[in-house]
């Protein structure tokens, strides 16, 4: 028998009890039960199905209630004490929002948005405040001109001021739909982050090696560049 007839045999062997080997430490890895991989990936598994439970029975913080609520209550104020009420309401929402924005990373840019329009809120109580001194300084002076017998001119002082008060209840109108607006473009552009991130974590899970395959990897390759085929362990 030529020298290239026995390297093949010996090599064909080898080949055979690698083989066996495999098959054997397969067998023997079922038969331990679930490795270390499926454990851990069992574990992540129902790690998330419990935050999705969680997550859905939670109910989801409505940030954009405090500035319409804020613009409801100073719309409807009609003396500088209500007013005043509107914007400190406006004020502990802003510190409430503020704390919630610590905890809640995730709606971070939702909550600033709200607490933007409430400082906006709070300034608009104080020009409102100025508007209804305005006013009572008119209303006086067309009671005096009325108590001077110069009703042209109290009419015409009357006119103005209505005309003045149906345009600031025109403005405050006007702040409560921008609340409207503003808290349903926040809640449009929190959904579409919020998939983003999903999509964004899938992918991350899609295209991460597992750590099985890179255990296999690593075997392969150590098995190649040994000699014969053969892994030395005590390398």
């Amino acid at each position: 028998m030529s020298n290239m007839q026995v390297n093949s045999a010996a090599s064909g062997a080898s080949s055979r009890q690698a083989q066996s080997a495999s098959a054997a430490q397969t067998k023997e890895r079922k038969d331990s039960g679930p490795d270390l991989y499926e454990m851990m990936r069992d574990a992540r598994e129902k790690a998330q199905a419990t935050r999705d439970q969680f997550n859905a029975a939670k109910p989801k913080p409505r940030y954009g209630d405090a500035p319409m609520e804020a613009y409801a209550r100073l719309a409807r104020a009609r003396r500088p004490s209500e007013v005043n009420a509107a914007a400190g309401f406006a004020r502990r929402q802003i510190a409430r929002l503020k704390a919630a924005k610590q905890t809640d990373p995730d709606n971070a840019k939702r909550i600033q948005a709200a607490i933007n329009q409430l400082q906006k809120a709070v300034q608009r109580a104080g020009k409102k405040n100025r508007e209804l001194d305005r006013e009572k300084l008119a209303q006086d002076r067309q009671k005096k001109l009325l108590q001077e017998k110069k009703s042209r001119e109290a009419r015409r002082q009357k006119q103005e001021l209505l005309r003045k008060q149906a345009m600031r209840r025109i403005r405050e109108s006007g702040y409560l739909r921008e609340a409207e607006v503003d808290n349903r473009m926040q809640a449009q552009i929190a959904a579409v982050d919020m998939e983003l991130r999903e999509q964004a974590q899938k992918l991350g899970a899609s295209i991460q090696p597992s750590m099985e395959t890179v255990a296999q990897q690593y075997a392969a390759a150590t098995a190649e560049a040994a000699p014969g085929g053969e892994v030395d362990v005590q390398a």
